[in-house]
């Protein structure tokens, strides 16, 4: 009893009250959503306000098991756990129903389960514990392939249910991998790939080509201290690129600009080898690298784009970088839910007083668009005060996470925050047109019974971790 006790006192009840006050909003938004003058009972369980109300309900009975089970359980059956969703994945491929174009979900007597949204807590579950077992150091290459293979092994899957925003998710955990020692290279190369997947879709080869070798001299500037060296390397680009130039003219090859500039920068390539050889060079090495990953993922966005990627998941990208203005179309959804959140002013139309929600103009209003909801009846306060509330929740969950003294629950309170903050950031600038719609829910305001209850179980595992972080758990 006494033991009981305790774990009572010790809950966090700052993150409880949260989680509480979140999960109501989003309910009461849920309501304004899809609200009709038929249906006025916000506890119509025929309607989807009435049907979140039962998930809510199921949601805090699951929160209260999660709290009631030993907290060394979550240790002990970590890769157990994460082997169970994964097998879960993988039936939903054939035995799923599809949705939206999807085969992601599970239907059992009327409730449709979504296996991806569990995969995000049980991959933090495998994470921290692997990480956490003894004599575990990051800078260790087997340690690179068993983290990138728990974290792709599911993303993976989840790609071949065709839930690209689902499988995204699971990118966020190299900003886990960084807070425990990942060197700054690694995470400075996925923010490269990611600018280089955008310029490559709005600029031509030629131009990615100029500004990677403009980059790499000055790259090799900075890192030597040494302009001289960057003016050397710039000069012999220049002179390489003149001669084929000249060779062209002379003996009339068919080569266009990018040919010229390709073979230059293969022959500066092995300029550069000859030179760290010869020098022993870290730098130049270092710099070699940088260009030959950069070229390599400007020139594979192309085939990814066409063949990896959906028709309407290239839509909605080439209306978000302005490749395409398509208002009626992929860019429909955005368009409307802009118009929502603009109308809504600083103050808000009112409860329930919301003209394009009234009038269904937002498609998927109650589940990825339901932020624009907000912004419509509540205004620019509303909004405020809902980004603020999840600005104190992930605040307080980074606190949480660093006064663990079990490395495991450290480890996994940093999933949380980072599996959150990605579908906050991203749910939010898909509503106001500064990301691709790429179909994530907003974290406990979303209608759904998955999402909720996976972020749900997300959430009160680590609570129950910090109530137990006296105990000696690794």
């Amino acid at each position: 009893m006494k033991s009981q006790n305790n774990i009572i006192l010790n809950l966090d009840w700052i993150t409880i009250l949260l989680y509480l006050a979140l999960v109501m909003l989003g309910w009461i938004n849920i309501y304004a959503a899809v609200y009709s003058d038929e249906h006025q009972s916000i506890l119509d369980i025929g309607q989807q306000y009435g049907k979140q109300m039962i998930w809510i309900i199921a949601g805090m009975f699951l929160a209260i098991c999660v709290l009631i089970v030993d907290s060394k359980f979550y240790v002990a059956f970590a890769y157990h756990i994460y082997v169970l969703i994964l097998l879960l994945l993988v039936a939903v491929l054939f035995f799923g129903r599809e949705v939206n174009g999807a085969r992601a979900w599970f239907e059992v007597g009327g409730v449709a389960l979504q296996p991806a949204e569990l995969g995000k807590f049980a991959t933090s579950l495998a994470v921290a514990k692997y990480m956490s077992q003894f004599g575990f150091k990051m800078a260790r290459t087997k340690s690179y392939i068993v983290l990138g293979t728990l974290m792709l092994l599911p993303a993976l899957l989840i790609l071949l249910q065709n839930d690209t925003g689902s499988a995204l998710v699971f990118a966020v955990f190299f900003l886990v991998f960084y807070r425990e020692g990942l060197p700054d290279v690694i995470l400075i190369g996925g923010f490269t790939a990611i600018i280089l997947f955008i310029l490559a879709l709005v600029w031509t080869q030629l131009m990615i080509l100029m500004l990677l070798i403009v980059v790499s001299l000055v790259l090799l500037i900075v890192l030597r201290q040494s302009i001289k060296e960057g003016i050397i390397g710039f000069v012999i680009v220049s002179l390489i690129y003149g001669i084929l130039f000249g060779l062209k003219n002379i003996f009339e090859f068919d080569a266009t600009p990018f040919h010229l500039l390709a073979l230059t920068s293969i022959l500066t390539i092995l300029i550069f080898i000859v030179y760290g050889l010869k020098k022993h060079i870290k730098q130049a090495w270092f710099v070699l690298l940088f260009f030959i990953f950069s070229i390599s993922i400007a020139l594979s966005v192309n085939y990814f784009y066409r063949n990896v990627m959906v028709s309407h998941q290239r839509d909605r990208v080439d209306n978000l970088l302005g490749i395409k203005n398509d208002l009626l179309g992929a860019g429909y959804n955005v368009h409307q839910s802009k118009i929502a959140i603009g109308s809504g002013g600083l103050l808000g139309k009112g409860f329930l007083k919301g003209t394009q929600t009234k009038y269904n103009f937002v498609p998927e209003q109650s589940t990825d668009f339901i932020f624009c909801t907000v912004g419509e009846e509540w205004g620019f306060l509303g909004t405020t005060v809902v980004i603020l509330l999840f600005l104190i929740l992930l605040i307080r969950l980074v606190y949480l996470a660093e006064r663990q003294r079990s490395t495991f629950s450290r480890i996994y309170g940093y999933g949380v925050a980072c599996i959150l903050f990605f579908h906050i950031v991203i749910n939010i600038s898909m509503t106001i047109g500064l990301a691709p719609v790429i179909g994530i829910p907003l974290p406990f305001f979303s209608y759904g019974g998955s999402s909720l209850w996976s972020f749900t179980v997300l959430l009160f595992i680590f609570i129950k971790l910090d109530a137990s972080r006296t105990k000696n758990l690794r």
